[in-house]
């Protein structure tokens, strides 16, 4: 590769990684506003532009009319209401959309000027695979809410949350790998047990994520609004209500909800304790420095989660909590990095 490609490819895909946390954002406000089921086609192309004029919205509209959302929740609501969850879903799409553009081309420029090795030329390969993946997949969730009941599936939804951040994971480390090329891991490290926790870690909070695309797929955030009890109880009687016994670990509000908080109660401990580990350890100044914001980033997403259950979950607070979750994973990503880096203080 020349010597400028390195970091021109990481820019470009920090760039793209920071499009894939926006997307998530606008993605959790259209859910959190019930707008995902507004558009109820998928025109990867012509569908980039939205209606022109009052016959091109009368007959988007209509089309929506005929849909059981309409019918069974919004059957009173006029052209302008349908306005506004038109536009947060169609800003989602055409968001998706713009990362592919803004991935592909790129790409492509890299390749035409051979600046690319064929290893990384792969692997961004396969990052643009996981990007088709996910628009299929988004249009796999919203068919799922096109039927007599009019609520997506909670598992395409978990699906769909899920891959964001398997994408958002790629474009991060590939980008890491570029600026700071990782050591060769070896057990006889002396950060060898805190590389081992961090990428622990990594997977609890991507568990809490796809915990929280379940929690949000039922609406369970609706249910037992108080802390740190849930309704009286730590754990709930009604549980275990559902049979067959594990259908409750995706069905049923009470054990969802609670599986989400303690996952929230591990991190709460555990993320304090490998901080302190860290700042004494042998890792870079840097890992430690990241170490200072994966706590306070925490802090502040465990504060906006107790917030968006007591108060049944508002669009402002549950939209950014959804973000915070990604901020979490990002600062957990790059400490993981970091700590196969050089040790040295």
């Amino acid at each position: 590769m020349s010597h400028p490609a390195p970091r021109s490819i990481a820019l470009w895909l920090f760039i793209c990684a920071a499009m894939v946390f926006a997307t998530l954002v606008v993605g959790g406000a259209t859910r959190l506003t019930h707008s995902g089921l507004s558009i109820v086609e998928w025109q990867p192309l012509v569908g980039t532009l939205p209606p022109l004029d009052q016959s091109q919205w009368q007959a988007t509209f209509e089309k929506y009319q005929q849909t059981p959302e309409f019918r069974q929740v919004n059957h009173q609501m006029s052209l302008e209401e349908f306005k506004g969850i038109f536009w947060w879903e169609y800003w989602h799409r055409v968001l998706g959309r713009t990362i592919g553009m803004v991935f592909l081309f790129p790409f492509l420029w890299f390749l035409l000027r051979s600046s690319i090795n064929r290893s990384l030329a792969w692997k961004l390969f396969g990052i643009f695979i996981l990007g088709g993946m996910q628009g299929a997949m988004g249009w796999y969730m919203v068919k799922s809410g096109l039927v007599d009941d009019p609520r997506v599936s909670q598992y395409r939804l978990t699906a769909h949350l899920s891959l964001a951040f398997l994408i958002f994971t790629a474009m991060v480390w590939v980008a890491l790998d570029l600026l700071r090329p990782r050591t060769v891991a070896s057990v006889d490290s002396p950060l060898h047990g805190l590389r081992k926790a961090a990428g622990w870690l990594l997977l609890l909070v991507y568990y809490m994520v796809a915990s929280g695309g379940f929690v949000a797929g039922i609406r369970a955030g609706k249910a037992y609004n108080t802390f740190p009890l849930m309704n009286g109880s730590w754990i709930p009687p009604e549980i275990m209500m559902i049979d067959p016994w594990y259908l409750n670990f995706f069905n049923n509000m009470a054990t969802v909800q609670f599986d989400h908080r303690l996952g929230a109660w591990l991190l709460a401990l555990l993320v304090p304790w490998f901080w302190w580990k860290l700042q004494r350890s042998a890792a870079t100044s840097q890992a430690r420095r990241v170490g200072h914001l994966l706590l306070l980033a925490l802090a502040t997403q465990i504060t906006l989660g107790i917030a968006t259950l007591l108060l049944a979950v508002p669009v402002a607070l549950g939209t950014a909590h959804q973000g915070g979750a990604m901020v979490v994973f990002g600062l957990l990503l790059w400490l993981n990095h970091e700590l196969r880096t050089a040790e040295t203080r």
